[in-house]
């Protein structure tokens, strides 16, 4: 059997953006429990780890809108 590209709602390009964002995401959040002060209120916790969170779902926004050149 033969696959048909053309049924596939993203291209190559928006998946390797998303699995980017996922391990922003997931990187974001390691940072959160690195903080050492208590209840995670030091830097790392409050500020650092939740920005590259947000980052990483702008990267996931922009994976899903973005359009593939080569489904054109």
């Amino acid at each position: 059997m033969e696959e048909n590209k053309e049924n596939l709602a993203f291209g190559r390009k928006n998946y390797i953006l998303m699995l980017v964002g996922i391990a922003v995401i997931a990187i974001g959040f390691i940072i959160m429990t690195l903080d050492t002060e208590p209840y995670g209120l030091g830097f790392l916790g409050i500020t650092l780890g939740p920005i590259v969170v947000l980052v990483g779902f702008a990267i996931e926004f922009f994976a899903i809108m973005v359009k593939d050149k080569e489904q054109e």
